[in-house]
């Protein structure tokens, strides 16, 4: 059993900053990717930041310069810091991973619960 947790999410003004962590547990051999996507309502859902174990990132046009991901291989742990915030940036944030759960199993794609964010004033 994998599981993805998000945590972090809130309520913020304008120009402020969050940090959303989100947490893989259970059964896991390996991580290859993390994502952080969002879906505000009545909009797809859309990448908002990439990493790849090993240090490779890229981030939507939307939030470039203003957002970082990052990844704690030891923790399993992929963060995603949000500056200069937006009311546009409200949405619900989700993570997901590709895990595997051994060295020889197949890579998955599992998706955590998701996490509110509002930037209003």
């Amino acid at each position: 059993q994998v599981q993805l947790l998000e945590s972090g999410g809130g309520l913020v003004q304008p120009g402020g900053s969050l940090r959303l962590s989100c947490a893989a547990s259970g059964s896991i051999f390996s991580i290859s990717i993390m994502r952080w996507y969002r879906q505000a309502p009545g909009n797809q859902r859309e990448l908002v930041a990439s990493t790849i174990s090993g240090g490779s990132t890229n981030y939507g046009d939307s939030v470039k310069g203003r957002f970082t991901i990052s990844i704690d291989g030891a923790k399993n742990t992929a963060y995603l810091q949000m500056n200069s915030l937006k009311p546009e940036d409200t949405a619900v944030y989700y993570c997901n991973a590709d895990i595997r759960k051994s060295n020889t199993g197949p890579e998955f794609r599992y998706w955590g619960q998701g996490t509110q964010v509002t930037v209003s004033s």
